[in-house]
């Protein structure tokens, strides 16, 4: 049987067709290896604004499976969508896959509702930094470390010397003033959700979804797909809003083969990159996975 004219028209085009775009926000935050691009303000920005500028749109759906990093890069990312949720004048809704911790579960603070699975883990709401002390290594294998600074707090928490609890103490100063934005940016999102008390919600603890929903983290249990179809009907499209493939990504310098010839021309850098490479994991181990 010939189709319809109207059956050819795609259905985010069909005035009677709801649709709600999907962006996928996957990775960690900031960090970034020439294999493996961290999230980003500049490599998210431009599907962000795909998406809330999509004919017909109902609403934007994010997907989000992120174990954090960047605090600066998670507060740009959040920034970004809810001016795109104002002007546009669109609700957000966030899908946890695996993790929305630490930085992830502040991008997911963007959306108006939070959906996970049960096994989703969201929180981990503080701040993190570490480094090495190496100090007695090179003591022993007969390295003499020589610095040269202006600028007395120059070297601080400098890997080859011995901590100092003065540099110790500025850092924690630090941590505090960014864990404080974290905390007020959440309270902002979430308001009179948040059932759990202080202490326990800003603790750096993390949680499986419905325990989430428990404490006011998140609001449901629910994938994308049911989600949707159950709020806008069964027949909504949700077109994924994804960077460019194939011969325009070519173009653009954008495909695999592009990091490949990167990472090859950089070999003078594998120690940095094995470091990145070895932190990545590390942030998503901490969440098991």
């Amino acid at each position: 049987m010939m189709k319809s004219l109207m059956d050819m028209i795609p259905a985010r085009f069909r005035r009677s067709t709801a649709v709600v775009p999907v962006v996928r926000l996957s990775g960690v935050i900031g960090a970034a290896t020439p294999l493996r691009p961290g999230l980003s303000l500049s490599g998210v920005a431009k599907l962000l604004d795909k998406a809330f500028a999509t004919k017909n749109a109902k609403a934007v759906a994010l997907l989000i499976n992120s174990p954090g990093g960047s605090p600066v890069q998670s507060r740009q990312i959040f920034l970004r969508i809810r001016q795109l949720a104002a002007e546009k004048k669109l609700p957000v809704l966030a899908f946890v896959e695996d993790v929305a911790a630490s930085g992830g579960y502040m991008i997911a603070c963007a959306a108006d509702e939070i959906f996970v699975d049960p096994s989703s883990i969201v929180g981990s709401i503080g701040v993190v930094g570490g480094t090495f002390g190496f100090q007695e290594l090179i003591r022993k294998i007969g390295i003499e470390r020589r610095l040269y600074t202006a600028g007395e707090r120059k070297a601080t928490l400098d890997p080859f010397l011995p901590e100092n609890p003065d540099d110790v103490a500025r850092i924690k100063a630090l941590q505090r003033e960014i864990h404080t934005i974290f905390i007020a940016l959440v309270k902002g999102s979430r308001g009179a959700r948040l059932t759990g008390a202080d202490d326990v919600l800003f603790s750096g603890e993390y949680w499986a979804g419905e325990s989430g929903i428990a404490l006011g983290l998140a609001d449901a249990v629910g994938d994308l797909r049911s989600t949707l179809r159950a709020r806008f009907g069964d027949k909504v499209d949700m077109p994924v809003i994804a960077p460019p493939t194939g011969l325009l990504a070519g173009l653009l310098g954008r495909k695999s083969g592009a990091g490949v010839e990167l990472a090859l021309d950089g070999l003078g850098g594998l120690p940095e990159q094995l470091i990145s490479a070895l932190e990545t994991r590390a942030i998503w181990a901490k969440y098991g996975f």
